[in-house]
């Protein structure tokens, strides 16, 4: 399971894990304050003293329950994003007293109406904060566990109408309340995949901000819009459809399943390192994003983590309380999202990954940035010679990779260059770079003897392809989504699911014989191997090996600069030139009937 959490103890309740102990007694100043609040809630419902005592505690004890939360919740923001240990405790007391704030709401229901005049919205309210706490818990974890459990609150605010009577209600911040609860809901959505959903909720979330802008004439109708048009661009952002025989659009989703890697084979020397954190940074011009999550941290978050599974029915499997160390097994990397941050930013989340990482793991970082080209010529090649990729500033890009310099013989202060990663490779170091200038990473020193491997994209696409960057890059596609890649770049744009599922079986077969070709080859660096041990890194290094063989073989990827590239470099005719893998290449092309687009004889046309 998820480290430094346990398990819900009533799963079927629907209620937050309890992390730690009950919530401690009100204290007796809090009290006063509460009661003397009271007198105003409580007026309207007849003479103070006909009130009973047992009620008028009812009341007073929510209204410290739902300060007390309010209190706790705002304090979150105030937490590091950084270092998996400070938080852990606050989550867990915040945790404890929404459990109590939701059980004694719906324990307390008709004292809490007729008495302090409870309405669906703060019930709805309530609901939606216990759902921000797990998605939180989930962006802290990584766990996709949690993304269910935060779907089931936002879901039952829908079903149950919480939010239905805000409308009749002349103040605009509760609408904004109901906009919000929307757009969060929508994040949960994409991150399950469930798409259909997302669709229902962005015609409900259109509506929505419609009415309360007609109603209150506000001047955030430009924002609320922009947010209607990035949900839209996000869910259009897939290159090819997948359809069922009616025509309706198959939801695919791509994180490890059970059958996913290439097993090992019986007597395969491989490492025994393990993925345990992941930097994902997004610092693209124009790229579409929602919620500050890019389309290519979207896809590479969703290739590190397994299959969602019901927290609920997990408690249910007979023996799963008695195994403790078998959740491991199913435990995500860590991960830290990281959209457009400065400099600064990036090295301090990267000093705190590298700082935790326990023994035995890996520390992998995806860069997904606009590139940043060296000025003029240097006396040396060094670390910070061949520029690198753009971290964020306060200043504007111009012309998309074209960054100006305000004095050339300086080096860009903004950039992340590859001698700025050096301090990190102590530790073993997984890189992944999509940029325009990923070949600058190409120029490491393995300073340390440390496992150390970078894969990076091409550094541009035929003219011939159309451009899709917007939508994503296809270098991390492929990492995401091979098959999709393959047909986009075959000039499919709509497939069968029969077709699609018989492709993905031949696929997993590709990649069986992608493994066996690294582990059995005698030339390649040992880098390679020392990853492979792992399920996510194995997955990332054989589809890596897939995609560069096929952009190899394709009749437009015809100059250097459109294939992806590694550090170390791989053994070409043992992996990405292979003949048997050229073979397999072709008849997944003849099962697409898109042979025409390859070349048959690839070894003869270097």
């Amino acid at each position: 399971m998820v480290r430094g959490a346990r398990q819900p103890q009533q799963p079927r309740s629907r209620l937050p894990p309890r992390l730690t102990g009950t919530v401690e007694k009100p204290p007796r100043k809090r009290r006063s304050r509460t009661e003397f609040a009271l007198k105003e809630i409580m007026s309207s419902g007849g003479a103070e003293d006909d009130i009973p005592q047992g009620e008028r505690k009812t009341v007073t004890d929510f209204c410290y329950l739902l300060d007390k939360s309010k209190q706790l919740f705002n304090g979150l923001r105030d937490l590091p994003q950084y270092g998996q240990k400070q938080w852990q405790s606050y989550f867990g007391r915040t945790f404890d007293v929404y459990t109590k704030l939701w059980k004694f709401q719906q324990q307390h229901r008709q004292v809490l109406d007729n008495r302090y005049g409870l309405k669906r919205w703060q019930i709805g309210e309530i609901a939606s904060k216990i759902g921000q706490l797990y998605y939180h818990y989930y962006l802290r974890t990584s766990e996709t566990s949690y993304l269910n459990e935060a779907f089931s609150f936002y879901s039952a605010i829908r079903q149950r109408s919480y939010y239905s009577q805000v409308n009749k209600e002349d103040r605009p911040e509760l609408v904004v309340k109901k906009l919000r609860y929307y757009a969060r809901f929508i994040v949960v959505c994409l991150l399950l995949n469930k798409m259909d959903v997302v669709k229902d909720l962005v015609k409900e979330l259109s509506d929505e901000i419609e009415d309360y802008t007609h109603r209150f004439n506000t001047e955030d109708q430009v924002e609320w819009n922009l947010v209607l048009q990035e949900v839209a661009a996000f869910i259009e952002a897939d290159p090819v459809m997948v359809l069922n025989d009616d025509n309706t659009i198959v939801i695919t989703s791509n994180r490890l399943a059970e059958t996913g890697a290439p097993l090992l084979e019986q007597g395969m020397i491989v490492g025994q390192l393990s993925l345990a954190d992941a930097l994902i940074i997004g610092n693209c011009n124009n790229q579409v994003k929602f919620s500050e999550l890019t389309v290519d941290m979207f896809r590479m978050l969703q290739a590190l983590e397994r299959e969602p599974m019901n927290l609920a029915s997990q408690m249910n499997k007979p023996g799963m309380q008695e195994s403790a160390d078998k959740p491991t097994r199913r435990e995500n990397p860590h991960k830290y999202l990281l959209y457009k941050p400065t400099f600064s930013q990036l090295y301090t989340f990267l000093a705190a990954s590298f700082k935790e990482l326990p023994a035995n793991s890996v520390l992998l970082i995806y860069l997904s940035a606009t590139g940043v080209f060296p000025t003029g010529r240097s006396d040396s090649e060094g670390p910070y010679d061949f520029g690198g990729v753009l971290t964020n500033s306060n200043r504007d890009i111009i012309n998309g990779d074209a960054i100006h310099k305000r004095n050339q013989s300086h080096k860009e202060m903004h950039c992340l260059h590859p001698g700025d990663l050096y301090p990190f490779t102590r530790k073993p170091l997984f890189i992944i770079v999509d940029s325009s200038n990923s070949v600058a990473y190409k120029n490491f020193t393995n300073l340390f003897g440390q496992p150390l491997v970078c894969l990076l994209s091409p550094t541009a696409y035929p003219k011939a392809l159309q451009d899709q960057s917007q939508r994503g890059s296809l270098f991390t596609l492929f990492l995401n989504n091979p098959l999709m890649a393959f047909l986009f770049v075959s000039g499919l744009s709509s497939m069968r699911r029969g077709l699609w599922e018989k492709c993905q079986e031949y696929l997993r077969k590709i990649n069986r014989d992608i493994a066996q070709l690294l582990t059995h080859s005698r030339s390649i660096d040992q880098a390679f191997l020392q990853f492979f041990g792992d399920e996510f890194l194995r997955l990332l290094l054989t589809r890596f090996i897939f995609c560069s063989a096929t952009m190899r073989m394709h009749k437009i990827f015809r100059e250097t600069r459109n294939y992806p590239e590694s550090y170390p470099q791989l053994p070409r005719d043992e992996t990405v030139e292979n003949p048997h893998l050229q073979k397999h290449i072709l008849e997944l092309a003849s099962i697409l009937d898109v042979r025409n687009v390859f070349f048959e004889n690839t070894i003869d046309d270097y």
